[in-house]
């Protein structure tokens, strides 16, 4: 009697969620929530837009209404406030090309989740003798599309870094792996009497040099060529690394923290922002599934708690050590010089 309220819909809403995934991933790709942008659409018009056929074009759209990606009113369709301001790919709050790349690369390759989990190995372009991050700088369109896409995932954040952390107390920052500059950007527009760098691989400089022109910030941002890997890090009050050190393993994420104390000044900071695992590891679904994401993708990173990033700080020499919570999924580790 005690187990008869018990139902399978969660395992089974969870089991076929790809399903929904799958259908919000295909219209993204053909551009659905940018042509709506433009006005709202009945089914008949809205597939032939997208060159859909007529079978299951209605179902499509249907389907989008119930998963709250899209309203209808009458037989008409139209984005909700959400997807006109994420998904419309001519705003500038467009967050799409993340998912872009998810669509094109990651739904396959986490169909090789099984292996990953039995082997430890990534499951993306390695597999074939390609290396992820040297076929992405390799091809300026799509090393473009990536840099929009960190934007779009570390804007809110950005906004919330640049609130929260005492920044009137410093002069300069560096934002280590800076991608298109949405971070160093936010910030810049937020403290005027801050200067910065982005630090990242040249091909990067004119997508990060354009984006800061545009936001009106390029005469107190501007971009350091470096590897930091192999370069040490610049100087700087302030030193940032978003959605950087998941990508590594553990010796190469001490080696990047003991790069950025090296480079700061006494009682400079480093900011440390990612999807960061609950202290419990069991409320942040997003940040433990990012973790199985670098699993896929790299050869040894993983996500973290803020404890353990508070403690591989401490080992390098931070003495004083916060956390805080950020936008969505995303939390802050700062380290005191």
């Amino acid at each position: 009697m005690g187990n008869s309220r018990v139902t399978s819909a969660r395992i089974m809403q969870l089991g076929t969620g790809f399903w929904g995934s799958k259908t919000l991933l295909s219209a993204i790709e053909i551009g659905l929530f940018t042509e709506l942008a433009k006005g709202p659409l009945d089914s008949q018009t809205l597939g032939e837009r997208l060159r859909l056929h007529p079978r299951s074009a209605r179902d499509f759209f249907d389907a989008l209404v119930a998963l709250g990606m899209l309203k209808r009113t009458g037989v008409r369709y139209a984005n909700t406030p959400e997807t006109a301001r994420f998904l419309d790919r001519t705003k500038p709050s467009y967050v799409g090309g993340i998912l872009e790349m998810c669509n094109a690369r990651l739904y396959r390759f986490w169909g090789s989740l099984t292996e990953a989990l039995r082997t430890g190995k990534s499951q993306n372009e390695a597999k074939t003798g390609e290396d992820f991050f040297g076929t992405l700088y390799a091809d300026p369109h799509r090393l473009e599309t990536f840099l929009k896409a960190m934007t779009g995932i570390s804007i809110g954040s950005a906004q919330i870094i640049a609130k929260k952390f005492p920044w009137k107390k410093y002069q300069t920052f560096t934002d280590v792996g800076c991608a298109q500059g949405g971070v160093a950007v936010e910030i810049a527009l937020a403290h005027k009497h801050l200067t910065g760098d982005g630090m990242d691989l040249p091909i990067v400089q004119p997508i990060f040099e354009a984006y800061a022109k545009a936001r009106g910030v390029a005469k107190r941002l501007r971009f350091q060529r470096g590897d930091f890997f192999k370069d040490s890090l610049p100087k700087r009050d302030v030193i940032i690394m978003g959605h950087i050190l998941h990508d590594w393993n553990l010796e190469e994420k001490l080696m990047l923290l003991r790069k950025a104390y090296e480079a700061l000044p006494a009682g400079g900071a480093v900011i440390v922002h990612e999807a960061l695992i609950d202290d419990a590891r069991r409320q942040n679904a997003f940040g433990l599934l990012m973790s199985l994401n670098m699993l896929i993708e790299t050869h040894g990173g993983f996500d973290f708690t803020g404890a353990d990033c508070r403690k591989w700080m401490k080992g390098v020499g931070f003495k004083r050590t916060t956390v805080e919570r950020l936008a969505g999924p995303d939390g802050m580790v700062v380290g005191f010089k």
